[in-house]
Parts: structure tokens; sequence; C-alpha cells
């Protein structure tokens, strides 16, 4: 795996940065506190995310913005990725809103997606990351103080052992439930051979035999009763066939009495309807004549010249058609008077009404001014309150403006000052724990020279101090400790001073936002002022023009007043003309109706005459339906006469007694046969019950010999599961043992190219991962022994040999991530930093493809194919980054 370009939008303190990274070593070389470590730490959250780092996505973002963005590209196993992670303030905390990560082939989207995904891709999450290639600033001594188990598992993790024990674990899984199932099979087998042997003992075939001889018997019984109720019901069938044949006739005979009472009825019931319309008739000619004579009266009424036998519809039709036009051309003169009425009573109504409104539009306009008058007064003593607000705000705005005469900015610039005043206290803070660190280290190391002084050995090679040629680095390492003392009293003072510094650049930030404030308040009273004196004027001219206003509607009124009571006198002209129209109407209407009725009494003489018609035609046909009545009621008497002949009381009677001896037998018969077919059943049943038993038991001697197949099968599964799980643990155990030979030699190399004191001979490892540092007088001594700088060597040394054995271990598939050391030399001295350079050099030269160093140190500049130089702006804040070639790097290093 290769990093290849990171890309940072505010983020930390990094407004804007584009860096891109090559193979081969690079050093990111600056001053404390400049924004280094930031650089990896953005690589790693793109990568795991948040849950990576100690630190909330809150610290992630620039002070004072609202948002950040991380891109990272990456090559890897032949592939090129893109992750994208982007941050936005939401309320009161910071989330992630964009996180992809894009590969040549597929895009993932989503935090937990995508953390994921990358876990996958490089075979190792943050924590294995860490352990194998990202040497954190502060945590170099990460595995030296871990305990042999927790050092175990980290390295079996790295070196994918803990599969072969999760394999190992499964296949004991597997070969317990085996083990389990096998067991079942087996106490299922020997169930079912007791079961056979049950089964075998009853002799089911002897059983069936005599079983089916007994239904033999029953059946042929069975048959035999049978014939003879079948001639029973035969015999039964035919008496009943000449009973239902007697029954037939006498149910013709009944009918056909039936149907002659009922034409009997029917004749009777005609000739009384017959009589009614003669009656009808009668009533019908009396109604015509009486409804001649009323016509003949209503014609004298008319003005028709014509008698009453030559008018027609079409003379009537003619006449009504002649008064009616004469009453339509009435109506509209009614129309025409009543709409004129209309309009007049109209007019005179809208003018009283415009009257109404004019009069109250007036006393409104009036009201309206009595209202501008009253509100006039308050509006002057409103605007005389409001100045006097303006001169104690102006007061108050020249006593804060006191406030920064002394000060170190002006009101503009103090949140920039409490900004850079902040970031300048946490670059303190941060070189304050760097300088304390230093500080314990050269303590530490102070305290054991002097021990082995005093124990009359030398500081460095632990030999005797009889003609040691370095005894006077004691001094240095005293003059050290003082000169880190100083350096923390200084930086202790001005991390004080910029506490102090930053409270008072919140005071001054408080200062100029109430300023600002106190502004903002008084710019709206004086426009508040201007606007109140400018309505002033305004009410008064609109005083004087509502009243004059009123004036003229009064006048307006008065005259709309008059035009009503004009208009009034010429409706009343109108209502009297109306009133003769009407009364010629009222004539006309009473001629209309006396022709109506005149047509309608015709219409019903006309009616009579047709109903007269029709009611001796139905008489006519009444008396034609009892001719053919008669007829049928001769034919019904003569068959009845004829089936009454037909009857043979005889027969009747020995019909009966046959169909009785019939059924006497077949109720006799039939308990015997329920029974006898009961008892064939019930054999049935159990010949049934017997082949069943036979059935289940071939079927139980076929599962016998399936089950104990697959037990046999099982046993076999057992021995390979068992076989497999020995493998495993077998084959993680010498893989470890293996790991151990190797990280033990390259461990040596590596403490052996770093270290250059005599001192100690070797470092042994054993297989349970517990470390040992020999002496040259074969003296052992555990890590935790050694002086606070042989600890950072040896720890560097274990990191390196580690990375190391992965690399070989992996053997050609996906490559490792990049060595990252991040502030390597916080603990080594000047000696041993040139040892680290040489280190460098040999994991380039054993095949990692990229390296990539974070120190303030120079002399790790030398050791750079690439520099990476950051600094950070004292007035901003924010740091940059700026790439240089190798040629470069080494000219700064000589230079320096």
């Amino acid at each position: 795996m290769r990093f290849e370009r990171l890309r940072l939008s505010n983020f930390k303190c990094y407004a804007d940065t584009d860096l891109e990274l090559s193979s081969g070593v690079t050093v990111i070389h600056g001053l404390n506190g400049s924004g280094k470590s930031s650089l990896l730490e953005a690589c790693f959250f793109a990568l795991y995310g948040a849950r990576a780092l100690d630190q909330t996505l809150d610290e992630l973002v620039t002070i004072g913005t609202q948002e950040a963005s991380v891109d990272l590209w990456f090559a890897h196993d032949g592939g090129h990725y893109h992750i994208q992670r982007e941050l936005k303030q939401r309320g009161d905390s910071v989330q992630t809103t964009t996180c992809v990560l894009e590969g040549d082939e597929e895009t993932v989207e989503g935090a937990r997606d995508v953390r994921s995904a990358v876990t996958d891709l490089l075979r190792m999450d943050a924590s294995a990351f860490v352990n194998c290639a990202y040497v954190r600033q502060g945590e170099v001594n990460k595995l030296i103080n871990a305990s042999p188990g927790q050092r175990q598992d980290m390295i079996d993790d790295l070196l994918q052992l803990g599969k072969l024990e999760e394999y190992r674990e499964r296949a004991s899984d597997a070969r317990v439930g085996v083990g389990r199932v096998r067991d079942n099979k087996r106490g299922a087998l020997d169930d079912l051979d007791s079961q056979i042997e049950e089964k075998e003992s009853e002799a089911y075939h002897d059983q069936l035999n005599a079983l089916r001889s007994d239904l033999a018997d029953v059946r042929e019984k069975i048959e035999r009763y049978e014939e003879n109720r079948e001639r029973a019901r035969a015999e039964r069938d035919a008496a009943q066939e000449i009973l239902d044949e007697y029954e037939q006739r006498r149910g013709e005979l009944a009918e056909i009495e039936g149907d002659i009472e009922s034409l009997t009825e029917a004749i009777r019931e005609t000739e009384r309807k017959r009589g009614e319309i003669g009656d009808r008739i009668t009533e019908l000619r009396e109604e015509r004549e009486t409804e001649r004579e009323t016509a003949g009266d209503l014609l004298g009424a008319t003005d028709i010249d014509a008698p009453l036998n030559e008018i027609d519809d079409e003379t009537l039709s003619n006449r009504l058609d002649s008064l009616h036009e004469e009453r339509e051309g009435l109506q509209e003169r009614l129309n025409d008077q009543r709409l004129e009425i209309q309009q007049y009573d109209t007019e005179a109504e809208t003018a009283r009404e415009r009257a109404a409104e004019l009069d109250a539009e007036a006393e409104q306009k009036r009201a309206e001014a009595a209202d501008l008058e009253a509100d006039l007064e308050s509006t002057r003593e409103r605007v005389a309150q409001t100045r006097e607000k303006i001169e104690t705000l102006e007061a108050q705005i020249e006593e804060t403006n006191a406030t920064f005469e002394d000060a170190p900015v002006g009101p503009d610039e103090t949140d920039a000052h409490r900004e850079s005043v902040a970031d300048e206290l946490t670059a303190c803070r941060e070189e304050l724990t760097t300088t304390k660190t230093e500080l314990e280290n050269a303590r530490e190391t102070l305290a054991e020279t002097e021990e082995l002084l005093d124990a009359g050995k030398c500081p460095e090679c632990g030999q005797s101090v009889d003609g040691a040629p370095h005894v006077e680095t004691l001094d240095e390492e005293r003059e050290t400790v003082e000169q880190l003392e100083a350096a923390v009293d200084e930086l202790r003072a001005r991390r004080d001073e910029l506490e102090a510094e930053l409270e008072q650049a919140g005071s001054l930030a408080d200062a100029a936002d109430e300023l600002a404030r106190l502004r903002d308040e008084r710019d709206q009273l004086e426009t508040l002022v201007e606007e109140r004196e400018s309505g002033v004027t305004e009410t008064e001219e609109r005083m004087e023009s509502l009243r004059g206003e009123a004036t003229e509607l009064e006048s307006e009124a008065a005259e709309r007043r008059e035009t009503a009571s004009e208009v009034d006198d010429q409706a009343a002209t109108a209502r009297e003309q109306m009133g003769e129209l009407n009364a010629e109407a009222a004539e006309l209407k009473r001629r209309i109706e006396r022709v109506e009725s005149l047509s309608d009494s015709l219409a019903s003489i006309e009616s009579l005459s047709d109903e007269l018609d029709t009611l001796r035609e139905r008489r006519q046909n009444l008396a034609e339906q009892n001719e053919l009545r008669n007829e049928r009621l001769a034919e019904k008497r003569e068959r009845r006469d004829d089936l009454e002949s037909q009857v043979d009381d005889d027969a009747i009677a020995d019909a009966k007694a046959r169909k009785e001896n019939a059924e006497e037998y077949l109720e006799d018969v039939k308990p015997e046969l329920d029974r006898l077919e009961g008892e064939r059943d019930e054999l049935q049943a159990k010949i049934g019950a017997v082949e069943n038993s036979i059935a289940e038991l071939e079927s139980l001697r076929e599962r016998r010999e399936q089950l104990a197949e697959t037990v046999a099968r099982l046993d076999e599964l057992y021995d390979e599961t068992e076989r497999l799980q020995t493998t495993y643990a077998d084959l993680r155990a010498e893989l470890r043992q293996q790991n151990v030979q190797k990280l033990e030699r390259m461990l040596n190399e590596t403490f052996e190219l770093l270290y250059e004191n005599d001192a100690y001979s070797h470092i042994e490892l054993d297989g349970e991962y517990a470390l040992t540092v020999y002496q040259k007088d074969g003296d052992p001594l555990d890590p935790e022994q050694l002086s606070g700088g042989e600890r950072a060597i040896f720890n560097l040394s274990l990191r390196c040999a580690i990375y190391r054995l992965l690399a070989e271990g992996i053997d050609g598939a996906a490559p490792l991530p990049p060595l990252i050391l991040d502030e390597p030399t916080v603990f080594l001295d000047s000696g041993h930093v040139s040892k680290l350079v040489d280190l460098i050099e040999s994991m380039t030269n054993l095949g990692v493809a990229q390296i990539l160093v974070v120190s303030h140190d120079e002399e790790l500049v030398t050791a750079a194919d690439e520099l990476v130089t950051v600094e950070k702006d004292s007035t901003t804040n924010r740091s940059s980054v700026e790439r240089r070639d190798a040629a470069d790097a080494t000219a700064l290093a000589a230079f320096n």
C-alpha cells in the first residue's frame, strides 16, 4: 500500500492543503506545534474515521469554520482508491455528512461501510494498523510495556494466526456436533432393533391367513341374504305399482270433479259481470246527455256563431289562439308598466341609500380627523422621549470606546486577536508537554548514570569506570537537565502570560460586541425620530383635508334626498295606469276560461261515447266465453263417469297383502345383514392392521439398514474432524515457532544496527512472546529495566522487526501500509539519531515501498528522498506545507 495524495480543507490547523506523496522515504519536518502530526492523523482519519483517533469530530474542524473535508488517494495491490470524508456543524455538534470510498470496480458509501471495506481491503483494522505500521508520538514504548499475552495477541492477529485458532475452534465445534448427532443416531438404531425383534415375534402371516378364511365365510352368508332381500323388494315394488295406479285414477277423478266445479262457478261469475256492464251502459247514456246540455249553455256564453254539433277541435283551437294572442299583448303592456314602476322605485331607493352613505362617510372623516388630532400630541411626546434615549446611548458608546484606548487591537480586530492568542496558547501547551517529556527522560537517564557511577560502572557500557574515556558525559547530562528545566519554566511562564492574554482578549471581544449593539440601537432610534417628525406634518395636512371632504359629502347627500322625492311622484302616476291594465286583463282571462270549459265538455262527450262502445263489445265477449265453458263442462262430466267404471276393489286388496308380506321380510333381514356386514368390516380392519404391521416391519428393516449406513458415515466424519482440529493446532504452533525464530533474528539485527553500545549480547524471544535482554556477562534483564533511551531503541527495533516479518511472511500478497514514524527521536540522544537514519535506510533496502517520518530533528532530513516542510503562520495560526526533492533535503541538512 502507498499513500499518493492528501488534500485538506479546514482540518485542524490546515485551511487548504494539497500534498503529493511519493514512494521511498518522506520526512515531514517542522517546529514543534507546527502541525506535522496532523497530516498523518488526517490519513489515519480518512481510512478509519474518528473512532481511530483520540479526538472528537469537533476537534478536527478548524476553529471559526462550519465544515471540513479530507481526501486521500492511495494505491494498494494493483488498484487505485480515493476516500472522501466531509464534516459539517449541525447545531451543537459536528457530524459526518459525506463518506465515500471509490475504487476501480466499486463505490462504497457510509462511514460504517467504508471503515469495514478498508478493514477488508488492508486485512487489518485500526488497532492492527497502529501495531504494525504507525508508531504514534508518545507510544514508542507501547509494545515493550505490553504483557507477553497482549504482545502475542497483537502479533498473532497481524500474522493471521488468529484465523488458524478460529479454524481449530470451528473444527472442534464440528467434531462435538458430529459426535452428538452420531450418538443420537446410534440410540435410534438400538430402538429400531428392539422394535423389529418385537414385531417378528407376533407371527403376522399366520394371523393373516386365518382372518382371510373367516372373511370368506361371512361374505358367502351376506350374498345369500342379499339375494332373498332383492326378491322381496321386487314383490313389494310390483304390488306398489298396482296401488299407485289405483291412487293415480283416484287423483285424476278428484281433479276432474274440481274442474267441473270451477267451470260452473266461472259461468255464474261471467253472467254476473254481463249484468253489471249492462247497468253501466245505461248510466253512461244518461251522463252523456247531461254533458250535451252543459256544452250548449257554455256555447251560448261565448261569441262563437255556430251550432253545437258543427263545432270541432280546430274551431275551438283557433278561438283560443286568438284570445291568447290578445292576452300576450296585454301582458307585455303590464310588464312594461311594472318595469317602469320598478325603475322609479330603484332610482329613489338608490338616491336615499347614497345620501345615507355620504352622511356616514362625512361623519367618519370628521371622526378620523379628531383621532389624528388626539394622536398628534402623543407622537410629539414620544419624539421627545426618544431623543433623551439617544443622548443616553451616546454617553454609553463614549464610555465603551474608552476600553480600547490602551488595548492592543481595535474593536474590529478582537475576534481574530482572540483566535490568534488561543492558537498560540495551544502550541505553547503542546511544546510544554513535549519538553516536560524530554525533561523526564533526561532526569531518568541522569539518575541511572549517577547510580552506575556510585556503583563504580560506566554509564554507557556498564564496565568499570577505571580508565573509561566517557565519564565526563555526566556533566553534559546534568547541563541538559538544567537547560530543559529552564525551558519548562520559560514555557510555563509564557503559558500563564498567554492565558492572561486570552482572558483579556475575551473581555475585549465582549466589549466590541456591546459597542456594536449600542451603535445599532442609537442608529435605529435616530431613524425612528426622523420618521415620527416627518409624520407630524403629514398628519396636520391630513386633518385639514378630511374636514374639507366631510363638508362636500354632506352637501352632496342633501342633493340626493331631493332627487329621491321627485322620483317617488313619478312612481305614483305609473301605479294608477297599472290598475287600469289589470282590470282589462281580468276580463280577458274570464273569456278564455269559458272557451276552455266548452272544449273540456265536448271532449267529455266524446270520451263517454267511446266508453259505451267498449262496454258493448266486452259484454258480447263474455257471452262467447260462457258458450265455450259449457262445452268443456259436458266433456269433464263424461270423463268422470268413465273413470268411476274402471275401479276393481278385489285387486287392490290382494296388492296390499303382498306388499305387507314383502316389507315384513325386508324388516326382519336387515338386522342380520347389518350384523354380518359389521363382522365383515371388523375382519377387514383386522386384516388391514396385520398387513400394516407387516409393511411397518419391512419399513423398519429398511430404516435400520439406512440408519446403520448413516452411523458408519458419522464415525468416519467424527474421525476426520478430530484429525482436522489437531492439524490446525499443530500448524498454528509450528507457524508461531517459525515466526518467533524469525522475529528474534530480525529483532537482534535491528537492535544491533541501532544500539552502538556493546553492553548487551543479544535479545531472546520465547514461544509465548516474552522478551529478555542479556548482558555481556550473561545476566538477563527485563526490557523495562533499560534506560529511557534504550527502551526507545528497543521498541523501535521490535516494531521494525515485526514490520519486516509481516513483509516477508505475506510472500507476494497485498503489500503492507507505509511505515509511519511520528517523532521517533523524542527519547533518543544525538548519537542514536544517526543510527535511526541507518535503520530507515535498511528498511528501504528490504523493500518497504513507502516510509513516512515526522520529526523536528534536522538530522533525519539526510534520510529523506523527499522533504515536506511544515510552517505555521503566527498571524493566522494556519499551517502550510512545501514539498522538496532529495537534493534540496540534503542541502538543507548541510546548511543547518
